[in-house]
């Protein structure tokens, strides 16, 4: 319960600075707006507090007082213009949002119950394919990070500071120190972000596109993606050509055959498949790839939407025409009057501060944003020569006050882990398709990865629009340099900026294919090729979906989770145990206490040589008694066997019976736990 009120505290305390600052938007995007707002400030401000007491209790009591002066703060500087009323606009914004964003929201509530650590009648803990991997570093930072001191430290890497963006984690950690389970910790914001994403990008949309129906395909552009992929299920679907691990899509004889091969495989979707190198298929789907597994990806893109929102609004370049001129309409004719633009400073201040909290919500959104800001920075000082201080001016506060709270955020966490590491910042020309040689042609590389929306966006920049190549220009900024430059140890990961791209370039896409479509009129055909354009877009997409709905897989078993209930209700939050690097641990990723080494599955892409660590490890389990100096170097409490260990390396199990004392057995004597500290 206290959970809940803190979290709703937040929430109403963003509307009401949202309502404060922007009176004049619709209800609407006001309350979205503020929802968010609300959101980053949860993961923010408790943080800053566990500076001075940890990331504690009291560090969230003491957040209260920050959250109420920034609220009164919006209130004394309000805009005194009178709030806009529920309108028409308002109603139909509902009723699109009804129709695209709660159908995605419950499918994303579905993936997030099934997937994360769901419990069956035996007491098994079971997920899905996406986030079989990366859930269980979200959930051992989300359960490590209770009471430690800031800034917190890796808890698959004890003594190393904890660069990677933690605070959508860490809002997890939140409700679990205020009373919620670890499972219900991460489905409720999950949710909740999955919410405000479907939303914000249909508000987004419908703000951007120039039309509704724009709108409605761009968001479902985005969220079903998946490209061309699906030509591989019917092309050449008489014969087998493949097997299991070799050209496997295409192996089942028949349409239907290869469907269930994909529904039941292991990555065997034509949006992301585990044959990189037979097919070329790895612009995944944003939402069982990204939004799911990835929490840091869904909490960025949640507060990203907003800054896009902002700060297209203000530039608002379908109500401009060049070089800032209206023109008034005299007695003696047309006279063109340069107009007087005017600088929103509350909505600046609002895109600033959401801007600034970006780093450690999610460092890639934060670079894409930069980027897209650049790029429509110069096309707007472009436009506007004629008011140049003017437009200078409010970027000036933006651009300002965002770099001013990313600064600290960027020199704390994000140079200390690239800088000087070779890993990161590498030329990479054509992403993942120039990774080794050129697997496909560029072009073909993109329409197949991407689909005909690909085609439709080069096409629509073809067109005089001012708004599009507006759209394009910063779009495009992100784009080209994600193209050139790795900026991270795997390559893959520049996918997160690509997708921030076509979040803007759907809009162009879905804009120019309704124009397309509009120059059919009067052809019988046009209801065919309707069809068939919906089928090139989605049904890689959809079936990426329904895989997704369709796996099951365990993690953890019952004795696996009994034995996480001891170590989380009998051992220090600070204790260290040695145990396997393997990622399925139920001692991190469940209890959240310090494992010696993680799995370089994580580790090595975040910059990180564990080479001495496992070799210290592998050496103590082969012989214990011999180099129980290892267990001194990393200030190691107990020492765990499960099968893991016993697949990996050699394990003495004998002599760590005769050297410490049990501190826990399973049923079966298959897991077991011996306390080696003081």
């Amino acid at each position: 319960m206290l959970a809940l009120v803190y979290f709703l505290l937040f929430e109403g305390a963003g509307v009401a600075i949202s309502l404060f600052l922007l009176p004049k938007k619709n209800v609407v995007t006001r309350v979205w707006l503020g929802l968010t707002l609300g959101l980053g400030l949860m993961m923010w401000l408790p943080a800053l507090c566990a500076f001075l007491c940890g990331f504690t209790v009291d560090a969230h009591l003491l957040a209260m007082a920050p959250l109420f002066l920034f609220t009164g703060a919006a209130f004394f500087f309000r805009d005194r213009q009178e709030s806009a009323a529920f309108s028409e606009k308002d109603r139909q914004m509902l009723q699109t949002l009804l129709f695209v964003a709660l159908p995605l929201t419950l499918i994303g509530a579905y993936l997030q119950w099934t997937h994360y650590l769901r419990p069956d009648e035996n007491g098994n803990l079971f997920t899905g394919m996406t986030t079989y991997g990366d859930m269980l570093l979200h959930t051992s930072i989300a359960a490590g990070t209770r009471n430690m001191q800031f800034p917190p430290e890796y808890v698959i890497l004890p003594g190393e500071q904890l660069n990677y963006p933690f605070l959508t984690d860490t809002l997890s950690t939140s409700f679990m120190l205020l009373g919620w389970d670890l499972r219900l910790s991460m489905l409720v914001p999950g949710i909740f972000m999955m919410a405000l994403t479907f939303s914000g990008y249909v508000i987004l949309a419908l703000r951007m596109a120039e039309t509704k129906k724009g709108a409605l395909l761009a968001a479902l552009l985005f969220f079903l993606n998946g490209g061309l992929g699906f030509m591989y299920l019917v092309d050449m679907q008489g014969v087998s050509l493949g097997s299991a691990g070799n050209n496997e899509l295409q192996s089942a004889v028949g349409l239907w055959e290869r469907i269930k091969d994909v529904l039941n495989g292991w990555y065997q979707t034509p949006a992301n498949h585990a044959e990189f190198t037979t097919y070329n298929l790895r612009c995944s789907n944003v939402i069982v790839d990204m939004m799911l597994p990835q929490r840091t990806t869904l909490g960025g893109w949640t507060m990203l939407l907003p800054c896009i929102y902002l700060l297209y609004d203000y530039l608002r370049p379908e109500d401009t025409l060049p070089l800032g001129v209206s023109v008034l309409q005299g007695a003696e004719g047309p006279t063109s009057v340069f107009t007087r633009r005017q600088v929103p400073v509350r909505q600046l201040v609002m895109l600033g501060v959401l801007s600034g909290m970006l780093p450690m919500i999610n460092t890639h959104c934060f670079l894409a944003l930069g980027l897209m800001s650049v790029g429509w920075m110069v096309y707007d000082l472009i436009r506007s020569r004629k008011q140049l201080w003017k437009a200078l001016q409010g970027w000036l506060i933006y651009g300002g006050l965002a770099v001013a709270l990313a600064a600290p955020q960027l020199f704390t966490w994000t140079f200390s882990q690239a800088v000087g590491n070779e890993t990161f910042l590498n030329f990479q020309f054509n992403w993942v398709n120039g990774q080794m040689g050129m697997q496909d042609s560029w072009l073909w590389f993109w329409i197949k990865n991407v689909g005909l929306p690909f085609v439709l966006i080069l096409l629509s920049l073809l067109e005089k629009n001012e708004k599009r190549r507006f759209i394009a220009s910063g779009a495009f900024v992100i784009f080209i340099l994600a193209e050139f430059i790795q900026f991270q140890p795997n390559v893959y990961d520049n996918y997160k900026l690509f997708c921030v791209w076509y979040m803007l370039c759907a809009v162009l896409a879905a804009d120019y294919g309704f124009e397309l479509l509009s120059k059919l009129k009067g052809m019988r055909a046009k209801p065919v090729i309707a069809g068939m354009a919906l089928i090139c877009f989605f049904f890689t997409g959809v079936l990426a979906v329904a895989t997704e709905m369709n796996t099951n897989w365990q993690l953890f078993s019952k004795a696996d989770a009994e034995a996480a209930a001891f170590v989380e209700q009998e051992t220090d939050e600070e204790d260290v145990f040695l145990t396997g690097d393997q990622h399925i641990n139920f001692v991190s990723s469940l209890a959240g206490r310090k494992i010696v080494c993680g799995p370089d599955m994580w580790l090595y892409y975040h910059g990180y040589n564990t080479a001495e660590r496992k070799a210290d490890v592998r050496a103590f389990y082969a012989d214990p008694e011999g180099n129980q100096a290892v267990l001194e170097k990393y200030s190691v409490d107990y020492v765990v066997v499960t099968s893991h260990e016993y697949g990996q390396m050699t394990v003495n199990k004998q002599a760590l019976d005769s050297l410490y004392e049990r501190a826990y057995e399973s049923e079966w004597d298959d897991i077991v736990i011996w306390k080696v500290g003081e």
